[in-house]
């Protein structure tokens, strides 16, 4: 497990880099506008990993427009992080998918996720695209998208289902949806260059970040207990081994050479999460539930201690630590 890095010492990485993007070429100068000295101008854009949207990663923050931003999300653990060194917006959204940053309104579902239950506060008001909180003059752009292109939340579902019809024997949801997959990849590389196209359009000297996904999945998927709805459900143990070689790898793998083909910079949560998945005792996602009693749901998402792994590797790479 790699070692989370003091917060001094990510204050003071902030530092250095703050002062390298603010001190420009005389043409950079004279083509964006001027930032406050000393503060690191932030857009973080993402999904619901980047959001948070579970209880277990805190309260919602404001404005609370569906889009289930948490107080324990990897964007608000750097926010505080860096303090003053940083002038960060957060405008990550659950549910969101390459087109919803840089092209479509999204309208949110908030918290919890249907069709497990429906918010409370629910419909809400379509949010503009994520691009919209990226200026000429932002520096530092973070996106963790992608799992919502591929139907992550669909198959999911579809995938308990089925491994309950077959009392947790074969691979009912591989035999449905892997013929599907290679299209979906497809679209998801198109959206992705798409959306990567567009930040770079709209903040041309920005550094862009993409965040990939955690190992939400063990190596050995017999580790995960059938029908636990704290792990994965009724899924079976080999839709869970089709699930991370088919669809959680080469997704992080599709954003990997979409970042390396626009010379982005890619965030491997992938690697060093090993160990810590769903299914492991130290582990930093939670399953279908992250507790029953009270019931508190997760549908597979980063609890408190995954966000704040995430939030230490993004330091890392954005502040070169």
């Amino acid at each position: 497990m790699r070692r989370f890095p003091s917060r001094l010492a990510v204050a003071g990485a902030a530092v250095v880099l703050t002062a390298g993007l603010i001190a420009p070429t005389a043409a950079q100068a004279a083509a964006r506008p001027a930032t406050r000295a000393g503060t690191l101008k932030w857009a973080a854009l993402g999904d619901s990993y980047t959001a948070g949207i579970i209880e277990a990663t805190g309260a919602l923050t404001a404005p609370q427009d569906g889009c289930a931003r948490t107080t324990g999300s990897y964007p608000e653990l750097i926010r505080r992080d860096l303090g003053s060194g940083a002038d960060l917006r957060n405008v990550s959204c659950s549910g969101a998918a390459t087109p919803d940053v840089y092209a479509n309104k999204q309208s949110p579902n908030g918290r919890p996720l249907p069709p497990l239950g429906t918010d409370p506060n629910a419909p809400y008001p379509p949010v503009p695209p994520q691009v919209d909180a990226v200026d000429p003059d932002t520096q530092v752009i973070t996106v963790g998208i992608g799992g919502n292109d591929l139907g992550f939340a669909e198959i999911l579902k579809d995938c308990i289902e089925l491994g309950a019809a077959r009392l947790g024997l074969g691979t009912p949801c591989k035999d449905k949806y892997d013929a599907q997959l290679p299209g979906r990849l497809d679209r998801l590389r198109t959206g992705y260059n798409a959306m990567l196209g567009a930040l770079q359009t709209k903040a041309p000297s920005a550094r862009i970040y993409t965040v990939g996904y955690p190992h939400l999945i063990p190596e050995n998927a017999r580790l995960c207990r059938y029908g636990s709805l704290l792990q994965f459900a009724t899924f079976t143990a080999g839709d869970l081994a089709w699930a991370r070689t088919r669809i959680l790898e080469p997704l992080n793998l599709v954003v990997e050479q979409a970042t390396s083909a626009q010379q982005d910079t890619y965030v491997d949560l992938y690697a060093d999460s090993a160990g810590h998945s769903v299914c492991d005792g130290d582990h930093w996602l939670d399953g279908v539930l992250t507790s029953v009693v009270p019931l508190k749901y997760a549908v597979v998402h980063p609890n408190a201690r995954g966000q704040a792994f995430a939030a230490t590797q993004v330091e890392n790479t954005v502040l070169g630590g």
